[in-house]
């Protein structure tokens, strides 16, 4: 999967708060992602995040559009 720091990725599942989107924060071995209904941080291994991810959203660059 080709995710990068900035995209937002929408999940098979929603967090308790009710959202499916989450913010990449960070990438490597783990996945650093913010919730985007709540902003709750977590940590999750990079197999356990690519299983789950429905969709990925790019982030928007400047100047696009």
């Amino acid at each position: 999967m080709d995710i990068h720091i900035g995209d937002k990725l929408k999940m098979k599942k929603p967090h308790p708060c009710g959202s499916q989107e989450w913010e990449v924060l960070r990438v490597g071995i783990d996945f650093r992602l913010k919730c985007c209904g709540c902003g709750h941080l977590i940590m999750i291994p990079r197999k356990q995040a690519e299983k789950n991810v429905k969709l990925i959203i790019p982030k928007e660059e400047p100047g696009e559009g």
